[in-house]
């Protein structure tokens, strides 16, 4: 899939993530050649660092690595489910493009949450309120974003859940009761309620059985294809990651190691970790 490098969606440079108090050599002093995150003078913690990347309309972008390498963090930051320590994002939709979002205040935030991203945790409790309906949850995300009709929201409430496999009569019914594969489709019905051009998932098969894991990832490239929503999907499984994505970065101590067209990373990894990450694929 060929990208115009002027159409970016979302542009990021930069960004970092360090817990506890780091010095001047606390970067240098971390990340892959050194196969530890964290600093050897301050023991602060380089969750990520240096994160530079275009994303464009309708692409989806996997992130790959090892639990710790900083890949869901990346994500986290850029839904401001965490502060950055450094590093800059623009989203074109905002402000065409010309406002760094992770400066905006947090009422903008909440604006840009609402109504231009969507966000699929791997447990659907950090996603869902189950205090809520289904129906109602999706209802929450139309309503933060303004919509106020209420027999409106119910109708695409009833279907968001008919395309995502959930049964409509249980649309009143509480996420609770449900498996976790439809916990799974309630919660990515809910994060595309407001049709954005930017999804997030972050491991969101990591825990179901592989049959709930397949339909969930067909589900997903069903969607990708019929609303053309541009997608970062993190995951240490290469597998989600060859069936969902155009392009990939593996991530290794809180640094990208390597980055590329996926197929060309898995048919011809460069650096070692991404050979050693293939190979335990085949």
């Amino acid at each position: 899939m060929a990208f115009n490098q002027d159409n970016w969606l979302l542009r990021v440079r930069n960004l970092t993530k360090i817990y506890g108090e780091p010095n001047e050599r606390t970067l240098a002093q971390t990340g892959p050649e050194f196969g530890s995150n964290i600093c050897p003078e301050t023991e602060s913690i380089v969750a990520c660092a240096d994160i530079s990347f275009d994303l464009y309309p309708g692409e989806v972008l996997g992130i790959v690595g090892e639990s710790g390498s900083g890949k869901s963090t990346v994500v986290k930051m850029l839904y401001f489910d965490l502060e950055k320590t450094f590093g800059a994002a623009w989203l074109k939709p905002y402000n065409d493009g010309l406002s760094d979002i992770l400066q905006e205040s947090n009422q903008r935030k909440r604006y840009i949450r609402n109504n231009l991203m969507g966000m699929v945790y791997q447990n659907p409790r950090d996603g869902l309120n189950f205090g809520f309906s289904s129906g109602g949850n999706i209802a929450e995300k139309l309503i933060m974003a303004g919509q106020m009709n209420v027999g409106n929201i119910r109708a695409r409430a009833s279907d968001l859940l008919n395309k995502t496999e959930v049964p409509v009569q249980r649309m009143d019914n509480r996420p609770g009761t449900f498996s976790g594969g439809m916990q799974q489709r309630v919660q990515i019905s809910k994060a595309i309620a407001n049709n954005p051009p930017l999804l997030f998932l972050d491991e969101v098969t990591t825990g179901l059985d592989v049959s709930v894991q397949a339909k969930v990832l067909d589900l997903i490239r069903e969607l990708q294809t019929d609303l053309g929503i541009a997608m970062i999907v993190v995951s240490h499984d290469l597998s989600v990651i060859r069936m969902l994505t155009d392009r990939v970065m593996v991530m290794k101590n809180g640094r990208i190691v390597e980055s590329g067209l996926t197929d060309q990373i898995l048919q011809d990894p460069q650096h070692e970790y991404s050979q050693l990450l293939v190979s335990s694929l085949l």
